[in-house]
């Protein structure tokens, strides 16, 4: 028999409503923190961070000791997975990632195997085991990888786009050379992330932030259908580790996507209400988020009115209390403590 988790997080992920729910914060460790700039600096550079096992660790750690959040986040890129598959990746300060573009087949025929991923991810799984021997007991270790869509994206277009018209001309014209674009994606993700759970994440993420982008069928093919394939290769492997996912601006198609997906917990962005998933979402299962990550920015009394409604709105049902979207560089650390202060108060 399973022993019923005693983490305040994954008791949220096993199902369980509690009084106040447990807290973290897409990108709590990040820009808006001195200690995490001065930890960068020594680094040298973004990726030279990330695959700084040490360092990596301390900066998933700053927020931990900052805050007290009942979860932390490993410290990593979802661009991670195409560099270990063979793609260049870089970043230009100032203006985000850039690699090398897929565009057509032989350019995915290019791309290495699932198994040939690990060597290259090695720090990252380093880092885990580093975090599971440092962190407080009472604090979960989540693991995390961008959905095959969203990464699929930034290798089509070499970059972030706003409206992933690259990727979305090549589903179409190519889909030969797509479809083999995503299996790769996801083959690379389950082993990524069955990896990540053996180095130590306790629970692990599906980011897809690009999910919103794909409507109808496409959405069923490209966003829901790849996450139920990893999540039922991941559960077959470890059963007993949650999964949360987050197909970002889902809108009414978060409704049964935990279902769908075998999901343990669906991550909702802001352009939903905490009324509505409630209703419409919270009944299948754990929710989290959603505050608007412009609070961090604004603080003041919208934040902690804001901050009380989603609360009392997703009380009934198990919640993990975070933002609809990352922490922005541009947010003041007070207010962060703000709004932990008023989610343990609420």
């Amino acid at each position: 028999m399973t022993k019923a988790p005693t983490k305040k997080l994954l008791r949220a992920l096993a199902g369980e409503a509690q009084a106040t729910p447990p807290i973290w914060m897409m990108r709590q460790a990040g820009r808006y923190l001195p200690e995490y700039r001065a930890t960068r600096a020594e680094a040298g550079d973004f990726l030279s961070l990330c695959y700084n096992s040490d360092l990596a660790a301390e900066v998933t750690l700053q927020p931990i000791r900052r805050y007290g959040f009942d979860a932390a986040i490993l410290f990593a890129d979802i661009l991670l997975i195409p560099e270990a598959l063979g793609a260049d990746l870089w970043f230009v300060t100032g203006e985000g990632p850039r690699l090398s573009k897929i565009k057509d087949m032989s350019g995915v025929q290019a791309l290495k195997g699932r198994d040939d991923i690990h060597d290259h991810l090695a720090p990252i799984y380093e880092t885990l085991r580093i975090l599971k021997t440092e962190l407080p007991a009472e604090t979960a270790l989540i693991g995390f990888a961008g959905a095959p869509w969203t990464v699929a994206t930034y290798m089509i277009a070499g970059q972030g786009t706003p409206d992933q018209a690259p990727a979305h001309k090549l589903r179409v014209e190519n889909p030969e050379a797509f479809d083999a674009l995503m299996k790769i994606l996801t083959q690379a993700t389950i082993e990524y992330l069955s990896m990540q759970i053996r180095a130590g994440a306790e629970t692990v993420k599906l980011f897809d932030s690009w999910a919103g982008s794909l409507k109808g069928d496409a959405f069923q093919k490209y966003a829901l259908e790849p996450a139920r394939e990893i999540i039922t290769a991941l559960k077959s492997r470890h059963p007993d580790v949650p999964i949360i996912a987050f197909p970002r601006e889902a809108g009414d198609a978060y409704v049964g996507f935990a279902k769908a997906t075998g999901a343990d917990c669906v991550a909702l962005d802001n352009s939903v209400s905490a009324t509505w998933a409630a209703k419409h979402v919270q009944k299948d299962g754990c929710v989290q988020g959603n505050l608007k990550s412009t609070h961090m920015v604004t603080g003041g009394q919208a934040l902690v009115d804001d901050t009380r409604a989603i609360v009392e709105a997703l009380r009934g049902g198990p919640h993990i209390f975070n933002l609809g979207h990352g922490i922005t560089p541009d947010a003041d650390p007070e207010n962060v403590q703000l709004m932990i202060d008023t989610v343990r108060s609420a």
